[in-house]
């Protein structure tokens, strides 16, 4: 006769079947009933967190589960959740008994986390994981953390942001070196970070641009999009140019003190030929 835990076992990984079907079939609201259910039933056979005393394929299963849970964050548009499932996985990953059964999904997930942490300019929080990867490659023996695709992404993404190359980073987020459609809302993140940074040093170097150059330079795919961009920044548009205030005021109020020198200075001369 069977027994509970082969029955509960069983049933896991019918529902964990059913989610991933559902995942590779967008089906995310599907995806999501299936995925409650599965943390339910790790939550009973506690096994939401690796130890000696549950089956080594249970905590295999339950690792494809949090695999499949952070894979459909992201197609959610959830990096907060993702992040949770990210931290979730670290002790399934490390788990000695697990060392046997490579997961599914790690390397995607762990270029994803890197591609987020480039998104929020956490430039040391990507390098230290980077280095984690290395040195675990050298202890296992394994090929280049940069021959795999998901990795190879976020570490080419980085080198050009680091040479101010934000054109090869816009060719790289649009076109095929993109290793997964996870991956897309990353990207946006980045390129919209990357597109802010751009704006606040156009903003301190001219006085104006015409809208044209503005949309070349801040990589958006109309001049409609510039006047939309342009006006959540608080810019003014006139005659097809577009007005950055602050230049406007840095330049008054620099006016405003050459005019406070030149007061002070006729003044001064005044003095002088009365003292004469």
């Amino acid at each position: 006769m069977p027994s509970a835990t082969s029955g509960q076992s069983s049933s896991l990984d019918a529902i964990l079947n059913s989610l991933q079907q559902s995942l590779n079939h967008g089906d995310s609201s599907h995806a999501q009933s299936q995925l409650q259910k599965a943390k339910l039933a790790l939550l009973q056979q506690n096994a939401l967190i690796p130890s000696s005393q549950t089956p080594i394929q249970t905590l295999a299963t339950a690792r494809s589960v949090l695999e499949a849970g952070a894979l459909l964050s992201i197609r959610s548009k959830d990096p907060e959740s993702f992040v949770r499932y990210y931290s979730q996985l670290q002790p399934f990953y490390d788990f000695p008994g697990l060392q046997q059964s490579p997961p599914r999904d790690r390397s995607k997930i762990t270029g994803l986390y890197l591609l987020l942490l480039l998104s929020q300019s956490d430039y040391a929080g990507f390098h230290t994981l980077l280095e984690s990867l290395i040195v675990a490659e050298g202890a296992n023996g394994s090929s280049s953390v940069e021959e795999d695709q998901f990795i190879k992404y976020p570490i080419e993404l980085e080198r050009s942001l680091m040479e101010g190359s934000y054109d090869q980073v816009w060719r790289k987020t649009n076109g095929r070196d993109v290793p997964g459609e996870e991956f897309a809302l990353f990207s946006t993140i980045l390129i919209n970070t990357i597109r802010l940074e751009i704006a606040s040093c156009a903003a301190r170097s001219y006085a104006s641009l015409p809208i044209a150059s503005a949309k070349n330079l801040l990589f958006l795919d109309s001049e409609g999009a510039v006047l939309e961009f342009a006006s959540e920044q608080g810019w003014s548009i006139e005659e097809g140019r577009i007005y950055f205030p602050g230049l406007e005021d840095a330049k008054k109020a620099e006016q405003g003190d050459q005019k406070e020198v030149i007061n002070h200075m006729v003044e001064y001369a005044r003095d002088l030929e009365m003292i004469v």
